[in-house]
């Protein structure tokens, strides 16, 4: 007799009918088990929410009072038949993959992750799993990424040359994840100023308990003459804004994996842009799949068709999920466009 399979994918999202709850879901449900908090995995409206403790303060930052459950990762709970757990999965801060078992047979969700450990997330662990679904949005081979320090380094290089001109240095970068991440990563040449979007975040962060670099909230007294020769780090949406034309004279660079691709560097209108994402490479997203044993895989938002094909190739067995997640988006604000927008100068 076939066993049914242990998540199923639905219109709400992927669903677990042995547990009675969804995971990431997209719309309305009584308990959402939660990846992260970027706005494409965790959306308002369900009734309870379980994440990982790093992920409740955003989660409330962005949702406001909703109920939170916490799991910390590893802990095991029961929910209907089925035993849950959450385990690091190197996106973000808090970020988590989720463990499903029921009568031996484990599935795994990733959400989003990346395999190189960042300094400030928690590293990526692979968990041994009989399925997995993995998302793939740089799954290609043309996606490959060089050390964090090396950017690191570009990055201070190109501050520093900014400054030397008299001009302020605005980075763009998504406001949950990739900003913190380069504010740990960089090293400091001066005074490092913080959109509204990006501060909210630090402090739902630092009262999460992670250690984050002084930074100061760029408000309305803030400006290139009272900072000179800072760096700013701002949400993309900023990027040639009035918000930012208040810094004067600027250099305006964006943070992102994209900029791997000429043409959506040219497009994004940055005059610098650096390849760093939050997502795996290529090279990554074959690492991860290898390391979970598993031989079912079901890949979600990014290159789908290609990359099933490649695993498919590899002898897994490989399917394609249509869900409304939007991975590290090349457009102007992306996944992280409820935080932008609500983030204040």
């Amino acid at each position: 007799m076939t066993r049914a399979p242990l998540l199923t994918f639905t219109d709400r999202g992927i669903f677990c009918p042995e547990g009675g709850f969804h995971i990431d879901p997209w719309r309305p449900v009584d308990l959402a088990v939660i990846t992260h908090a970027h706005s494409d995995h965790a959306r308002p409206g369900h009734g309870a929410y379980l994440c990982t403790p790093g992920t409740a303060p955003v989660l409330r930052h962005r949702l406001g009072d909703v109920r939170v459950e916490m799991l910390a990762y590893g802990e095991v709970r029961q929910i209907g038949e089925v035993r849950v757990s959450l385990h690091p999965a190197g996106h973000l801060p808090g970020s988590a993959q989720v463990r499903v078992e029921h009568r031996g047979e484990v599935w795994v969700v990733s959400g989003d992750y990346k395999v190189e450990p960042d300094g400030l997330a928690e590293p990526f662990a692979p968990v041994a799993c009989h399925a997995f679904i993995s998302e793939c949005t740089f799954g290609l081979p043309v996606f490959r990424w060089r050390p964090q320090a090396e950017i690191a380094r570009q990055i201070g290089l190109w501050w520093a040359a900014n400054a030397a001109e008299g001009k302020t240095s605005i980075l763009g970068a998504y406001a949950l994840g990739k900003a913190q991440r380069l504010l740990a990563a960089v090293e400091p040449i001066g005074p490092i100023l913080t959109h509204g979007a990006v501060e909210g975040v630090n402090g739902a962060l630092r009262a999460a308990g992670y250690h984050l670099p002084e930074t100061i909230h760029a408000s309305g007294a803030v400006t290139g003459k009272t900072h000179p020769g800072a760096l700013v780090i701002a949400p993309p949406s900023a990027l040639g804004s009035s918000w930012a034309g208040r810094f004067g004279a600027r250099a305006e660079g964006f943070a992102s994996g994209w900029m791997a691709v000429r043409g959506i560097r040219r497009r994004r209108g940055a005059a610098q842009g650096f390849v760093l994402s939050d997502h795996a490479d290529w090279a990554g997203l074959n690492m991860a799949i290898r390391a979970t044993g598993a031989e079912r895989v079901f890949v979600t938002h990014g290159y789908t068709a290609q990359f099933r094909q490649w695993l498919a190739e590899q002898g897994y067995d490989a399917h394609i999920v249509s869900t409304e997640y939007e991975g590290e988006a090349a457009g102007e604000t992306g996944a992280d466009s409820a935080i932008d927008s609500a983030g204040a100068a």
